[in-house]
């Protein structure tokens, strides 16, 4: 007998625009669902990343086809620009630790008004005790309390995640 899968719509929506957006835009779906914890709560509502400029590489038949890193062309809000471009490199290192590898060298800050991601904020469904226990216990040595709340907030997530299959 063949088992029905179920799919959540976001997971059928990303396969379709992931692909349009990494052509179009060089970015996909994960990296806008992301931004706010990229950018951090000082640059989360005034910035909106909007397309990676790849290199052109003059040897693009050869076989080594070394990879050069990209521009991201982020639009920020009036004078946040300023502060933002204070900070630029401390950016790129956030971003290129999402990608995993180096993928933007530079960024290129575009000013004009950026519509907020109006999203629901989806609510985590709450942990059984003893699930909630065990995270507690071994966050319980971290000190700092923006590490501590970003695991934790891992921690939940990957402790609620449904089995698919």
């Amino acid at each position: 007998m063949r088992r029905k899968t179920l799919f959540q719509i976001a997971e059928i929506a990303n396969g379709l625009v992931d692909p349009i957006l990494a052509k179009r835009a060089g970015i996909n779906t994960m990296l806008l669902g992301s931004w706010e914890d990229i950018a951090g709560p000082e640059f989360a509502d005034c910035t909106k990343p909007e397309k990676i400029v790849w290199q052109r590489r003059a040897s693009e038949g050869q076989a080594d086809g070394g990879f050069e890193p990209g521009t991201l062309v982020v639009a920020c809000e009036g004078a946040r620009a300023l502060f933002l471009s204070h900070q630029l490199g401390e950016f790129i290192d956030r971003i290129n630790g999402f990608f995993g590898f180096p993928a933007v060298q530079r960024i290129k800050i575009v000013q004009k008004p950026v519509t907020p991601l109006n999203r629901p904020k989806r609510r985590a469904p709450p942990l059984p005790q003893d699930k909630a226990q065990h995270l507690s216990k071994m966050l319980g040595d971290i000190e700092d309390d923006r590490l501590k709340a970003a695991l934790e907030k891992l921690g939940r997530a990957v402790m609620t995640q449904k089995k698919h299959g």
